[in-house]
């Protein structure tokens, strides 16, 4: 087999892997999904249920609304309607079956019933425990590094399922992400078979349009979106604005399916809506759309791949460079121009922390956005940073692999004190 067949099939299935539903921000439904799977094993609905997380789990699920809870919010609402309601086959679906009685119940419920929250001492920074009592029995399923990648599946003393949690959560069907680079997406985009890519970037399309759409016509958290659209309706504005309103809705409780990337759903409507939106804009064709939104969502994943799923990093800076990639593609540029807009883009938003999932999320969002598409502008106009401008190396995988080092390994006390500050008790 050929390295170009390899990296083709590669690139397949990293975004058939990605590019996934999930309804809700994903630890909060990564939370309810293990709860849920927890209360299959035991075979009752649980009296008592102790949950166990890393920092980075409590960090997003503290002040994010979780879907089909009636606009309740945390770490105890998510473990309750999971095992009041959850469909334990679903993954990232996890509650899309809740119905308005189970809502009914999940007030009651969680007076009644003792849930117990415990932080959870790991390496992994996505990782939790949910173990569920009835009587004397239990049931217990650990989830790590994957937000649907359970290790361990233990009822009654009994093992039912055990794997290591392997690095960066890697099964052994896990493409290899190492094959990504900004020559190859650019390739991969440039000459894509799009009947092979067409269902997955046309769900994206249209969850992700639906959602944003959701939040500009509704009341969600800060509404960033209509706010910028306050401030003007020109092509850039209204590219923020959207990706803006999908987080809106998205962090406060819209019950509509993301299609996420990376693991996420801000970064997912990161990368997709204002390609979209600029795509709409420049009336381009659905080819260019398509091939776009493989340029911004590999891009993303590539950048993403030296970070892992949870850091102090805002996951939004890389996918505000993948878009700023796909956008610069729909503009007319070639691969020369896309790395560009990435470095640029790397080099101005990459302090940008996390500081959990919350309706600040949209803000942060839409400077992303602004920065990916003025990465772009800066290096039309003849401008561009160089390597030795602070965290810039020549070359743009030695930039992305640069950046990736300061949210993986510079940030990580950074990450502890923000989740200590998070977590005191007032």
């Amino acid at each position: 087999m050929d390295r170009g067949h390899i990296v083709y099939q590669t690139y397949l299935k990293i975004l058939r892997r990605e590019l996934v539903c999930a309804m809700g921000c994903t630890e909060p439904i990564a939370l309810a999904y293990c709860a849920a799977a927890a209360r299959s094993a035991l075979g009752a609905l649980p009296d008592r249920i102790v949950v166990e997380a890393s920092g980075n789990v409590i960090k997003n699920v503290k002040s994010v609304v979780v879907p089909h809870t009636g606009g309740r919010r945390g770490i105890a609402v998510a473990a309750a309607v999971g095992v009041l309601g959850g469909d334990a086959h679903a993954g990232l679906e996890v509650l899309s079956p809740v119905s308005e009685e189970t809502i009914d119940r999940l007030g009651p419920y969680l007076e009644q019933k003792q849930i117990e929250i415990k932080p959870l001492a790991s390496d992994n920074l996505l990782d939790m425990i949910v173990t569920v009592y009835s009587g004397a029995a239990y049931a217990k399923v650990r989830i790590a590094n994957e937000h649907t990648n359970i290790v361990l599946i233990e009822r009654n003393g009994e093992i039912l399922l055990k794997k290591d949690p392997q690095e960066n959560g890697e099964a052994e069907d896990t493409p290899d992400y190492s094959l990504l680079t900004v020559e190859r997406i650019y390739d991969f985009a440039c000459t894509c078979d799009l009947d092979d890519v067409r269902d997955i970037l046309d769900r994206q399309i249209e969850c992700n349009t639906a959602i944003a759409e959701d939040g500009l016509r509704n009341d969600y958290g800060a509404n960033i979106g209509k706010v910028l659209l306050k401030t003007g309706d020109d092509l850039r504005t209204r590219a923020k604005a959207y990706a803006a309103a999908g987080s809106d809705a998205r962090m406060n409780g819209s019950e509509l399916p993301v299609v996420i990337c990376s693991g996420s759903g801000n970064q997912g409507l990161t990368v997709s809506l204002p390609v979209i939106v600029y795509a709409r804009g420049l009336q381009a064709d659905k080819e260019a759309l398509y091939r776009a939104l493989l340029i911004s969502n590999l891009i993303t994943l590539h950048a993403k791949a030296g970070i892992g799923r949870l850091s102090a990093y805002c996951g939004a800076v890389s996918a505000g460079a993948g878009a700023g990639a796909g956008i610069a593609y729909l503009l007319g540029g070639d691969v020369r121009v896309i790395s560009h807009t990435i470095v640029n883009a790397l080099a101005i938003a990459s302090g940008i922390v996390c500081d959990g999932a919350k309706s600040s999320c949209a803000a942060k969002i839409a400077t992303a956005v602004d920065t990916g598409i003025f990465g772009y502008e800066m290096f039309k106009n003849g401008q561009q940073f160089y390597g030795g401008d602070g965290l810039v190396v020549k070359g743009v995988e030695n930039s992305i692999a640069s950046f990736g080092r300061l949210a993986r390994v510079g940030m990580r006390e950074t990450d502890l004190e923000i989740i200590r500050m998070m977590t005191e008790q007032h």
